[in-house]
């Protein structure tokens, strides 16, 4: 009998290890696009603020931040998000993982050129190139970020390389301060981010998916 429990309690240690991706959005994700013109008021995105990422293995997963070092958001009308930019200082890269072993080893590793290469590429940018009121698909699966109010697209420049990625996003907009927040996952391989991308690697296994979040306030420049 104990021997059956100790067999049930390493396979329920080992199907808990062994996450997926984390649940979120998928953002779709084509070719570069046009930038919004610059219209409406500015809000800005002060240099405290971060963008969260998590990456994950089949023995589990890694969490950190990279600071925004500079962003703005354009509204019209005091009421609607017409545009926007924002740049990632990559050399910020922290990680945040509730278990600090290897933090260090894992931030230095993320900033070579086997995955950000900060060196050669110290910045990422987001431009908006798109903002629409969240139309309900009944045809798609339900969303996971509850509450969306609107979709966004965006030119996202990382190592060089430019993809558009669309997602829903919740934007709520007042007198003094734009507010925007998302949760979705986009595939690393897009920006040529390749390390790791082999499941024959086992437990060394990097997934290709990148949950990338946000929750960002945008202040009216006076």
């Amino acid at each position: 009998m104990n021997k059956f429990f100790t067999i049930a309690t390493v396979a329920l240690i080992a199907l808990a290890s062994c996450k997926g991706a984390p649940k979120a959005d998928k953002a779709e994700t084509t070719e570069e696009q046009q930038a919004l013109s610059k219209e409406g008021v500015a809000y800005h995105i002060d240099s405290t603020q971060v963008v969260s990422f998590i990456g994950s293995k089949p023995v589990g997963e890694h969490h950190g931040t990279f600071n925004i070092s500079e962003g703005q958001l354009f509204v019209s009308n005091g009421v609607s998000v017409t545009g926007g930019k924002l740049t990632m200082d990559l050399k910020s890269l922290k990680i945040t993982d509730k278990d600090t072993a290897g933090s260090t080893k894992l931030a230095g590793h993320l900033a070579s050129a086997d995955f950000f290469e900060v060196d050669k590429f110290p910045t990422a940018t987001f431009e908006i190139t798109n903002v629409q009121p969240y139309n309900v698909d009944s045809t798609k699966s339900a969303l996971v970020l509850d509450g969306a109010t609107h979709t966004i697209s965006g030119n996202l420049t990382l190592r060089g390389v430019t993809k558009n990625v669309t997602f829903p996003a919740i934007i709520r907009v007042t007198d003094n301060v734009a507010t925007a927040q998302a949760n979705f996952n986009i595939n690393r391989t897009d920006w040529g981010l390749v390390y790791g991308n082999d499941k024959s690697l086992g437990d060394k296994f990097i997934r290709p998916e990148v949950n990338v979040s946000f929750s960002i306030a945008a202040n009216k420049q006076q």
